[in-house]
């Protein structure tokens, strides 16, 4: 399994495979890995992972590296090569049984988003849930613009994600696991009026008025501090009913 989400890791058989963090294999490994939906060219892995050397002597480390990587990894493929390449071009061999966890993490949210869109809800959430667990964090890679990108669209969907089950766990009535995934969302973007109303009515539910009415302060000072506006008609409406009619929320 090849981890991108937080550091990086390899994991073999379950085991951490001790990898030198910055290293060759990192990059290399890290590259086809988020590329696993093409082949790339030689020509581009070289540029990537050996960039200050002449290309005669890339193509040569390249060799080198690959026939390392299979017998760090090829005995828990049964035998395989971590890495297959044809007519130049190179890719992981993922039919060998090589996981990558941004490839499981979209897989699960798109498995559970057609689970919920059917009516399943039960089982999109078992989906949910496991994509959770898989983010670690954020992906480390940010070495140009399209890795930036894909490091925001991977968290984009995570923010989303605990949303999600945020708001799943409220109408169950299990508010305690409602706010633990609005903390978790708030540790990386406190900004969202959703996730503070939601929280508002957690609150409110497990009867502590106050509370409630303290997040909304907290929602209109992050609002004026960073970004000198104030919070959206409906954040101001659910605090006016807490505050005036608390009843009826």
């Amino acid at each position: 399994m090849l981890c991108l989400l937080g550091n990086f890791r390899l994991l073999v058989d379950g085991e951490l495979v001790p990898v030198r963090a910055g290293g060759k294999s990192e990059a290399l490994l890290s590259l086809l890995a988020l590329q696993s939906s093409r082949r790339i060219a030689r020509e581009q892995l070289l540029q990537a992972v050996w960039p200050e050397r002449e290309p005669a002597l890339a193509r040569t480390s390249l060799r080198v590296l690959l026939y390392q990587l299979t017998r760090l990894i090829g005995p828990a493929l049964q035998g395989a090569a971590p890495v297959l390449q044809l007519g130049g071009y190179y890719w992981l061999n993922t039919e060998a049984g090589i996981g990558i966890d941004v490839a499981d993490f979209d897989c699960l949210i798109d498995t559970g988003d057609q689970r919920r869109h059917a009516g399943d809800m039960a089982g999109a959430i078992g989906c949910y849930e496991r994509a959770a667990q898989l983010y670690r964090n954020d992906l480390y890679l940010a070495s140009d613009v399209q890795l930036v990108i894909e490091r925001e669209r991977l968290r984009a969907r995570y923010l989303t994600l605990l949303a999600i089950l945020a708001e799943h766990c409220y109408q169950a009535g299990a508010y305690d696991d409602a706010l633990t995934y609005l903390w978790r969302l708030f540790a990386r973007d406190p900004y969202r009026e959703d996730a503070h109303r939601l929280v508002m009515r957690c609150y409110l539910r497990r009867g502590e008025r106050a509370a409630a009415l303290h997040q909304y302060q907290l929602c209109v000072e992050l609002m004026r501090t960073h970004f000198d506006a104030v919070p959206e008609a409906a954040t101001t409406a659910l605090f006016n009913q807490i505050r005036n009619d608390p009843d009826q929320v």
